[in-house]
């Protein structure tokens, strides 16, 4: 992270500037303290503390102690928030000179916690260093921005400049009169990711109403990668209040428009800075081993991918949301593409992820899986080309089909921790049943004028 914007200049300082130690939870989402900046040198001597179950609450934000057993079965005891320096960056929707840090979660005994995301990518990222490899990530983030009334009518309304007499204009897939509508928007936005230092790159408009995507620029440290995906999920959503709007990473908030994706790029380099995923014009041999790796563990990881309820509303076939475990060379419609497969750009393309997913647990597994096709070599079958559909299996359609598999997996128990994948998948498992128990207006539309 280019710590922008943090001058120590006292006179652009505001009295009530803060900074904000961030916790990332299983969903993604953040928890943490505001600190007087007065008081900023706490933070560095690791001295903030939140229990120990902060980052194990559910969707609705209960602890289940039930589940997890670290809540009140323990008298939910501390744990140390150990900020990573790397991540600090300008809040720049808050009081001048204010700042945010995301830190990691630490026992007392100072041993990292097993429930901590960023720990889980952090022990992932030591097997790559251990064979004198490092990873180099970008993201492509898709959300949605919705008109701000949206509590009021209990579902999401596209913007009201990207609408005639209240319906959508169309599809907006690159038009630009629809980055145009939403100049005001995007253009703090885009100041809030140069305050904070992110690589935001291109920003095009996607085909649904209100839809748009932000390409993050590679960076050679996959934390720092996930970081400045979870940064700009908040940026999004700050810039949209202070526009009276809101911002979704719903993987589908309308049923009859695009879902939202995040699609990671990964190449990998040695210990000279040389892709080794470069076929240098002859058979990507290792391209094709790391994608076999990322396909023969997609079932199971693919909860990480899609993590709750609505996440497998995206998954239709004829779109270009991946339903099949397939590959291709430049096809966006499969889960795994090679844009590249010669010179520094070569790489995979991992398209099965919404937008909800969790970055440190998304690149956990994927990162995951790319190890399998580095320890031995694997072959990921044949392409998929237009008009030739390999045979291959598919991904579930089904929430709870994905939690089983996800809890039974012995990779997923390598990768994420036995400890983890229980507490991660009996949460879910609760999640999915209570969606499975809820009766909804389909079902009273459909089902009780007829029977």
């Amino acid at each position: 992270m280019t710590q922008t914007g943090l001058s120590d200049a006292s006179s652009n300082i505001d009295p009530q500037a803060r900074i904000e130690v961030l916790l990332v939870g299983m969903n993604g989402d953040l928890r943490g303290k505001m600190i007087p900046l007065s008081a900023e040198e706490k933070v560095w001597k690791n001295s903030v503390r939140l229990p120990s179950s902060t980052q194990s609450l559910d969707i609705w934000g209960d602890d289940n102690d039930d589940i997890t057993g670290i809540s009140l079965t323990l008298g939910d005891p501390d744990g140390i928030c150990m900020p990573d320096r790397r991540s600090l960056a300008a809040l720049p929707w808050g009081p001048a000179g204010s700042k945010q840090v995301l830190a990691s979660m630490h026992m007392l005994s100072g041993a990292p916690y097993f429930v901590c995301p960023r720990g889980i990518l952090a022990r992932v990222l030591e097997r790559f260093k251990a064979k004198g490899l490092t990873p180099v990530v970008a993201t492509e983030l898709e959300f949605y921005v919705i008109d701000g009334d949206w509590r009021e009518h209990d579902r999401p309304h596209p913007p009201r400049a990207l609408t005639y007499r209240g319906e959508p204009n169309g599809y907006q897939l690159y038009d630009m009169r629809a980055t145009g509508a939403m100049d005001d928007y995007l253009t703090t936005l885009r100041a809030y990711c140069d305050a904070m230092g992110l690589p935001a790159d291109a920003t095009t408009a996607e085909f649904g109403p209100g839809q748009f995507e932000v390409n993050l620029l590679h960076r050679p440290d996959a934390m720092a990668a996930a970081d400045d995906c979870l940064y700009l999920k908040r940026a999004a959503e700050f810039a949209a209040q202070k526009h009276g709007l809101k911002s979704t990473c719903m993987a589908k908030p309308y049923g009859d428009q695009a879902g939202s994706g995040l699609h990671v790029h990964i190449s990998i380099i040695d210990g000279q800075g040389r892709n080794i995923l470069d076929a240098g014009g002859g058979d990507p041999v290792m391209l094709k081993s790391v994608t076999a790796g990322m396909l023969k563990t997609m079932a199971e990881t693919q909860l990480v991918f899609a993590p709750f309820a609505n996440s497998y509303r995206r998954f239709q076939p004829g779109s270009f949301a991946p339903d099949k475990i397939d590959w291709g060379y430049g096809h966006r419609g499969t889960a795994i593409r090679i844009p590249d497969r010669d010179g520094p750009a070569a790489r995979v393309e991992h398209r099965v992820a919404g937008a909800d997913a969790n970055p440190y647990l998304l690149l956990a597994a994927i990162l995951g899986g790319m190890l399998l096709g580095l320890e031995e070599v694997l072959d990921p079958g044949p392409a998929t080309e237009p008009g030739i559909e390999p045979d291959c299996g598919l991904l579930t359609h089904d929430f709870l089909t994905a939690v089983d598999r996800f809890r039974s997996s012995a990779f997923i128990a390598d990768i994420f921790g036995a400890p983890y994948q229980k507490l991660y998948g009996d949460t879910k498992r609760k999640e999915a049943l209570a969606f499975l128990r809820t009766v909804s207006d389909f079902d009273y539309r459909t089902y009780l004028p007829r029977l």
